[in-house]
């Protein structure tokens, strides 16, 4: 049984494995990315059932540009699909939904209706959905250099306004709480360039499910792990 006066407010995923599941299944890997989309509801319903209040999606890095070109293709299909298909469920159970990466590196195709999504659900507030697309951890931390140089430059900020509560202020989670706990799915043991900034403190947990394997009872098995730590924060 769950602590409900102990739920993380953050939760963040490396949802991995969606390949391996459509082989061990002798299926194409574009298979295994469907079956992941629905596992990606479930927990979204599951999370919001739970109260918690932030959830952050590892979708598609940087380096999944690397993939063949029609895997990458169809992935961008089904993100558009996804988002026109969740939106309405999104406003109705108020949740908000956030893209942090570099967006405009995404298709022309894609970027209009994730911009809409992103307007239609602004004002809903009983969670916040990151979903992690064009996304490297160390770009994001280099975009924020970037940003905090510019205001230097402008004349807008002095060089020592710079510590680690006004950097938080300029990476793309903003404003938010960092994850209280990492979930990464199929048993590999690496961060994969996620959230490296954020995650510093974040209590972290392994499965070796795969992805579309991962559902509500592996998610409350997670957050029931996370119960029994003591976290200390360096203290």
């Amino acid at each position: 049984m769950l602590d409900r006066n102990n739920l993380p407010q953050h939760i963040a995923i490396i949802m991995d494995g969606n390949g391996r599941w459509a082989k061990l299944r002798g299926l194409p890997r574009i298979m295994g990315h469907q079956a992941g989309i629905k596992a990606v509801k479930e927990v979204i319903k599951a999370c919001r059932e739970l109260g918690i209040k932030y959830v952050t999606l590892y979708a598609f890095s940087i380096e999944n540009w690397k993939r063949p070109k029609e895997e990458v293709e169809t992935l961008m299909g089904f993100l558009n699909e996804y988002i026109d298909k969740e939106l309405a469920s999104f406003v109705k159970n108020d949740i908000r939904l956030n893209v942090i990466g570099r967006m405009g590196g995404l298709p022309d195709y894609v970027q209009p209706k994730l911009r809409k999504a992103i307007d239609k659900t602004k004002g809903c507030g009983s969670m916040v959905l990151n979903v992690a697309l064009n996304y490297s951890g160390r770009s994001e931390i280099v975009d924020a250099a970037k940003k905090f140089a510019s205001q230097v430059k402008s004349g807008r900020r002095e060089i020592n306004d710079l510590d680690e509560e006004s950097f938080n202020e300029l990476l793309y989670t903003k404003g938010q709480p960092d994850p209280d706990l990492l979930i990464r799915t199929s048993g590999e043991m690496r961060i994969s360039n996620f959230l490296l900034w954020q995650i510093s403190y974040s209590e972290i947990y392994i499965t070796p499910k795969l992805w579309p394997d991962f559902g509500r009872k592996d998610l409350e098995e997670a957050i029931a792990a996370y119960q029994k730590r003591e976290r200390r924060f360096g203290a």
